[in-house]
């Protein structure tokens, strides 16, 4: 959505349905400006909006507020919600991430009728990132929401329709028929080609009391929202790779004590160089290595972690904020009633991959081997992080996005070939 000028929210910081209407706002590189409720900022805005005595949370506009406001109200309000504009397209992707989108751009581009389906805000786990800083061309780095929202623009420039907070809710990808989907406002598309890359979900951390304590102090992903939030306090972050990479240097550059919790022996086995040595030279940063959360502490909210690690005792740190960046899972539940095949973790199998013993699956039906990107259906691609094999990068999804395009104008021009044959 194109951003609309800063907004003022006035909640409660640590209220769940609050952090996800500021999460949802900061990833969607919506400006906003958020006042903890009771303080004397707070009610001056209130007091200015008119609003006094208003439902929390309030969000404040130019010339309006919008009293216990919430996701869907808002997005409902400023036209977010997108309805299909065909009831067939020659190009059809699931999600809006940074593999969805450049698929989008390419494909529009080419003059292919083109939407793509995304439940949540364009951007996949890529919005999540407070600094993108290795992907090419941009020197001073972008952020994930701002790179979602550009490609988003541009996408739609060469007219594609993006119809965000409509994710597809069924589909049948069946071999031999048109594929199907229907999305959750009730529509139903098909068309000739469809592209998965519907990304990943955070990976849930095993342990007592996490899912409870979520917005009360756990977050999962890097919490860009409640950075700012954090200045001078002490906060944890677990995980090794790049997102928790950057959430670490995005807390510590808003002044808080960091704390990064690291179960293997080496940050550079999977976080890129540059963010290794940053990490490493900030002394507002403490890594340790080698070392798990073992135990939640709450009153209400969270108020402690407990860790532990081979080479020392048991330490419990008193901490305001945990935040969960420790993979992911992906979004394919839906794979193996639509015949799509996937590994054993659930990742969709594509191209060379589908080979047994270097020959076609036997219900392969066609006279040639499934395409570099082709899942176990002949016309479906898969890119991005939810592809096996993919590279789990930004600059990896995006490429695989606008490979996709090209091996999709391969299978529609099979596609017409049979349509001239009759068949």
């Amino acid at each position: 959505m194109p951003p609309r000028p800063t907004v003022k929210v006035v909640g409660r910081r640590h209220d769940p349905e609050d952090y996800r209407l500021r999460d949802f706002l900061t990833r969607a590189a919506q400006p906003h400006e958020f006042y903890e409720a009771g303080t004397p900022q707070a009610e001056a805005v209130l007091v200015e909006a008119g609003a006094t005595g208003a439902e929390l949370p309030v969000v404040v506009e130019v010339d309006t507020f919008h009293a216990r406001a919430t996701v869907e109200g808002l997005a409902e309000t400023w036209a977010v919600f997108a309805r299909p504009r065909r009831t067939h397209y020659d190009l059809f992707i699931v999600g809006a991430g940074p593999a969805g989108l450049a698929a989008a751009v390419y494909g529009a581009s080419d003059g292919l009728s083109t939407a793509v389906a995304e439940a949540d805000v364009p951007g996949g786990q890529a919005s999540y990132t407070s600094m993108i800083e290795n992907f090419f061309g941009f020197v001073e780095g972008i952020g994930g929401a701002e790179l979602a929202r550009l490609a988003g623009r541009q996408a739609e420039r060469f007219g594609a329709e993006l119809l965000i907070l409509n994710g597809v809710v069924r589909g049948h990808l069946a071999s031999g028929k048109m594929p199907r989907a229907e999305l959750a406002s009730g529509e139903e598309v098909t068309s000739d080609i469809v592209i998965v890359a519907p990304g990943m979900e955070w990976r849930r951390l095993d342990l007592d009391g996490v899912e409870e304590l979520v917005g009360h102090g756990v977050y999962y992903g890097a919490g860009r929202s409640e950075a700012v939030q954090c200045a001078n306090e002490h906060v944890m972050v677990v995980g090794a790779g790049n997102s928790a990479g950057q959430a670490v240097m995005n807390l510590a550059s808003a002044g808080a004590e960091v704390t990064m919790v690291v179960r293997g022996e080496s940050l550079r086995k999977s976080m890129s160089a540059y963010l290794v040595d940053r990490i490493e030279a900030n002394e507002r940063i403490d890594v340790r290595l080698g070392t798990v959360v073992t135990e939640l502490h709450e009153e209400d909210r969270l108020e402690a972690v407990s860790i532990e690690s081979a080479d020392n005792p048991p330490e419990t740190m008193r901490v305001t904020a945990l935040f969960l960046c420790i993979g992911g899972v992906p979004r394919t539940a839906w794979a193996p009633r639509s015949g799509v095949r996937t590994d054993a973790k659930g990742f969709i199998l594509t191209g060379p991959d589908l080979l047994e013993a270097g020959s076609r699956p036997a219900d392969w039906p066609l006279d040639r081997d499934p395409l570099a990107l082709e899942t176990s259906i002949p016309g479906v691609f898969a890119a991005g992080d939810v592809r096996h094999g993919s590279v789990k990068r930004v600059g990896g999804a995006v490429g695989e996005g606008s490979m996709a395009i090209a091996l999709a104008h391969h299978r529609l021009e099979e596609l017409r070939g049979r349509s001239q044959d009759g068949s």
